[in-house]
């Protein structure tokens, strides 16, 4: 049930500067039709300094991270400022974990607040060391990173794969805020072991993320899921198939494009990671298909809008925006993914489109995530705006196309 903003976010507030029950907050994304915040992400905890305790702010611009440390004292008003100044912000979430609950604020459309509170996982004890590691949601020496030739046979993160193992991080961090406010919200069922969640990773290549995804969700999070990875080449199912018995995880592989690819079963999560090009739009119209209630894609390489723009007259008064080469590929890359999320909303998904980690492989960091709330809409605002912007710049997305739209 949707509440009163303001009321929430006082709510919030009053978690974040509890010093005693606060383990960690973060604030993220931004308000529908609000000036959007000047940070993509803030982190809020406790730490101890030889100054005593005060509250540590981490704010995240597109690439480094900037820490600042409040007073909690009786006579300062450090803290309160700077948490009333990240609230006046207009940020789209609000997850506060405490000692006992976590608490997950979402602002709607509307500009309502809809809470979640569920008690945490297991036991927490909060830790206020000031130069405490960040905790990993896979240890380096995981052995499917030794496995996957990330870490060494030691367990030791290999310089050269820092970046693949950062990549692999951040996607675990993504996949389990969305499938657990999936589950709470009810989008997902919740898994049993003779009904586990089946997950299919579309694309897989090598099968890092797929198998991340089975290790973290069973091993930690204590899911029963079932993966199965989708790729064109025979060699990557084999491959993965070997990897998969050598570590005795239930990953299943299937040679197949990804139109084609036959399931046992029809999939509940469906990822799709650096699909080159259409690639990722031959994924999202398979999830549409068999209705998958949570969608993860990270687009890559948005080479056919890209073309359509360097053959068709561009509209007045954007001449600018495609006269130079690499403006416009990053425009064919922002007019891509916003329309994959509106045609993906038009078929009954809400989509959030999030930063993700760059990978090695490209610099295309963005990554649409889709739940499916209900049916496909068939006219209204979203249509219009679809309509209206193909029709400006005469574009025919491929996944327009493969939707019938």
């Amino acid at each position: 049930m949707s509440e009163p903003l303001l009321r929430a976010l006082n709510r919030m507030r009053g978690l974040i500067l509890d010093p005693d029950v606060l383990v960690k907050a973060v604030a993220s994304g931004r308000q529908k039709g609000e000036e959007p915040p000047p940070w993509r992400r803030v982190e809020l905890r406790y730490v101890d300094l030889k100054a005593g305790r005060h509250l540590q702010v981490t704010k995240y611009d597109a690439t480094q991270a900037f820490t600042s440390n409040h007073s909690i004292s009786s006579d300062s008003d450090d803290a309160r400022a700077a948490v009333d100044e990240l609230i006046d912000l207009a940020f789209g979430h609000w997850n506060v974990s405490t000692t006992t609950e976590d608490h997950a604020l979402r602002v709607t459309k509307r500009l309502e607040a809809v809470v979640a509170t569920t008690p945490p996982a297991a036991p927490r004890e909060v830790t206020r060391g000031h130069d405490q590691p960040k905790a990993r949601l896979l240890p380096e020496d995981d052995p499917v990173f030794v496995e996957l030739g990330i870490s060494d046979g030691d367990g030791r993160l290999k310089p050269s794969r820092q970046a693949k193992y950062r990549q692999v991080e951040e996607f675990l961090r993504l996949l389990d805020a969305s499938v657990t406010e999936a589950l709470v919200k009810g989008h997902l069922r919740r898994p049993t072991a003779e009904e586990p969640l089946r997950i299919v990773d579309l694309g897989c290549g090598n099968g890092y993320l797929t198998f991340a995804a089975q290790r973290y969700l069973t091993s930690v999070r204590g899911l029963p899921v079932v993966v199965t990875g989708v790729d064109v080449k025979e060699q990557s199912r084999d491959h993965n198939s070997a990897v998969a018995a050598r570590l005795g995880m239930s990953a299943e592989f299937v040679a197949g494009t990804i139109s084609d690819a036959e399931l046992a079963e029809r999939p509940e999560v469906v990822l799709a990671l650096h699909a080159c090009d259409t690639a990722t739009d031959d994924a999202l119209a398979r999830a549409v298909e068999w209705e998958v209630p949570l969608v993860l894609a990270a687009p890559c390489c948005h080479h056919d809008i890209a073309a359509q723009l360097r053959k068709t007259p561009t509209p007045s008064p954007y001449a600018m925006l495609t006269r130079h080469g690499i403006l416009r590929e990053r425009l064919a890359d922002t007019l891509t993914d916003a329309l994959r999320a509106s045609l993906m909303r038009l078929q009954g998904y809400r989509v959030d489109v999030v930063q993700f980690v760059e990978s090695q492989h490209t610099p295309r960091n963005t990554m649409l995530r889709a739940v499916r709330t209900g049916g496909p809409v068939k006219g209204g605002a979203v249509r219009k705006e679809y309509d209206d912007l193909v029709t400006t710049w005469g574009l025919e997305p491929r996944l327009g196309e493969l939707l019938g739209a």
